[in-house]
């Protein structure tokens, strides 16, 4: 079961602008989705979701609108909604597009990058590996933004404005699926080799070294995340 209480409220961040307020609770769902706080079968409440966001109930119902259209949220009978649970093949369906679609956009990154996103790649992947293996949960939480940051700097380097969207669904999707929190200190060390190996490839003009570099990043995930507990957080029960 989900603590809402680990929900940030919007407070001053709640605009006066509906459309802004719509905007800003639809991020904070879907981010509390991603990052566990709203866990796989919690069911979501506008009112409950409202008093903890600190707006009204409209924006918290168009938000959750958006987020079954994405496949993050599920509706079930009546007005009930409940956050969307994958099975372990839908997973695996996602990998295997990731594993073909990144390793295409680090291919194109590695042939237009500009040096200052090679630096920013190698900067970020020097940050997880100063976090790796990871000691803390602000080691964990720095990994996972680090990692974020990563990969959206390879698809913008990629200069593909489509590819961007196709990636901002399919990566969030496997995101719900494991966490860094869930990755063994193998997996963790190998993910940010990985990484540095990127950078190197992209750096080096080496589109077929960066193509099949991400590939197996990512196709190493997926074999993580089938050999991985069922549960998606260590403090779930």
């Amino acid at each position: 079961m989900s603590d809402l209480s680990t929900i940030p409220s919007m407070g001053a961040d709640a605009a006066d602008s509906p459309t802004n307020t719509v905007e800003l609770a639809y991020r904070t769902l879907r981010r509390s989705i991603l990052d566990g706080h709203l866990a796989a079968g919690a069911r979501l409440t506008e009112q409950a979701l409202a008093k903890q966001l600190g707006i009204s109930r409209t924006p918290i119902r168009e938000a959750i609108g958006r987020l079954v259209t994405e496949g993050f949220v599920q509706r079930g009978e009546g007005y009930s909604t409940r956050v969307a649970e994958f099975a372990p093949d839908e997973y695996a369906q996602v990998f295997e597009i990731r594993a073909r679609v990144e390793g295409y956009a680090a291919r194109c990154a590695a042939l237009s990058a500009t040096e200052a996103e090679i630096n920013e790649l190698r900067r970020l992947a020097d940050i997880m590996s100063a976090h790796t293996p990871p000691q803390s949960d602000t080691d964990y939480d720095t990994i996972s933004r680090a990692n974020g940051s990563f990969h959206k700097t390879i698809y913008v380097a990629a200069r593909s404005p489509r590819l961007q969207v196709i990636m901002a669904t399919i990566v969030d999707v496997s995101v719900v699926a494991r966490t860094y929190r869930t990755y063994s200190i193998r997996d963790l060390i190998r993910s940010a080799q990985h990484h540095q190996e990127l950078v190197d490839a992209i750096a080096a003009r080496a589109p077929d070294w960066a193509e099949h570099t991400m590939t197996a990043h990512v196709l190493a995930a997926m074999a993580s995340l089938q050999t991985a507990p069922n549960t998606a957080h260590e403090d779930q029960p």
